[in-house]
């Protein structure tokens, strides 16, 4: 019998036994759901003169030139001090964010002291009602508008920027943000900003911006997510070499049969294996799907910034392909344990 068909008839008697010994296949099913779970959801904290640029209904390009600052925020429920970015920005944010939409109140007026605030900021913190005040350098800025931004979840506020830059006295923009008329022209609009020796600016898209901004967090993040995540792969795999090990013990009387009937070695190696991976897909699915459900869309506020979770198809391929290497791992010593039992030893086993 060829090495394929001892395989595939092995691999059918081991996953047709597991409905005996379900808690030796659940261990290994939760202990990855816990793992992959907690690896996704903590990875989830951690776009002429001006070529290419949309125009509003004015005729005027879409341009909005930015200013941000972090302020002071408290948590509702635990008064938690949390920081996050209060960005100024030019009177033409709406035609930037088309999707930016109104609930309450009205769009702050250029010139005053007022600021507009995402309906996750009255969530998740205090001060964000319409009418309250909030302090920036020493200067009392009012709410005067609450608004919904698309899917987005986290807190942002918005207000004028050249009064926000007199209040910190500063005299340069941080950013200035344009909408092109499609993707593809982001190339030649690189190309013109780099070509003008006037403009001592570098044009990135947005999520590389943002990605540049978050770098030094994001790599804290990520080691941390990393670190636990391997943590907690570790005790999975050691349930899944434990639970293999009771399999394998409790086989075998099938073990001796199949090792007397010429199955050799290496067919009940891979197949200890690919049942060990099998088991583990379950619970990288289940762990991804429940970070998705639980995390997915929500702010976090780790080392007191305000972030948003994202549950990505990338992060989930890599809970999966995490999965499968603590699967694969789990099952090698328990494999080589069941093809090395001599066939004497384990028939007087039984």
């Amino acid at each position: 019998m060829s090495f394929t068909r001892q395989f595939l008839a092995l691999l059918r008697i081991h996953l047709g036994s597991l409905p005996a010994r379900p808690s030796s296949a659940l261990t290994i099913v939760v202990g990855v759901t816990c793992a992959v779970g907690a690896l996704v959801s903590m990875l989830a904290m951690g776009t002429g003169a001006r070529p290419g640029i949309r125009k509003g209904s004015t005729g005027d390009p879409i341009v909005v030139f930015e200013s941000a600052t972090f302020i002071e925020g408290r948590r509702r429920g635990t008064d938690v001090r949390i920081y996050f970015p209060v960005t100024g920005v030019t009177k033409n944010l709406e035609q930037y964010l088309p999707e930016l939409r109104f609930t309450e109140g009205r769009m702050f007026a250029p010139g005053l002291h007022e600021l507009i605030a995402s309906n996750p900021c009255a969530r998740q913190f205090r001060g964000f009602e319409l009418g309250d005040q909030r302090l920036i350098h020493g200067i009392a800025w009012t709410i005067v508008g609450r608004f919904d931004l698309g899917q987005a979840q986290q807190c942002t506020v918005y207000g004028d920027v050249d009064g926000l830059m007199a209040a910190f006295r500063r005299n340069t923009y941080t950013a200035v943000a344009v909408t092109l008329q499609s993707p593809e022209g982001f190339a030649g609009f690189h190309a013109a900003v780099a070509a003008d020796p006037a403009l001592k600016l570098e044009a990135l898209r947005e999520s590389d911006a943002i990605a540049e901004q978050f770098k030094e967090l994001n790599a804290i993040l990520h080691f941390t997510a990393y670190f636990v995540g391997s943590i907690m792969a570790l005790g999975a795999t050691l349930g899944a070499v434990n639970a293999l090990y009771a399999i394998v013990d409790s086989r075998r009387r099938e073990l001796a049969t199949v090792r007397a009937l010429g199955f050799g070695p290496g067919p009940i190696v891979a197949s200890v294996l690919a049942e060990s991976i099998l088991l583990a897909v379950p619970g990288a699915l289940l762990g991804s799907a429940l970070a998705w459900l639980l995390f997915n869309g929500q702010a976090a506020s780790p080392l007191g910034y305000s972030l948003h979770l994202a549950v990505t198809p990338t992060l989930i391929l890599l809970g999966i392909l995490w999965a499968l290497g603590m699967g694969a791992l789990g099952g090698v010593l328990p494999a080589l344990r069941a093809a090395n039992v001599p066939v004497t030893t384990a028939l007087r086993a039984v």
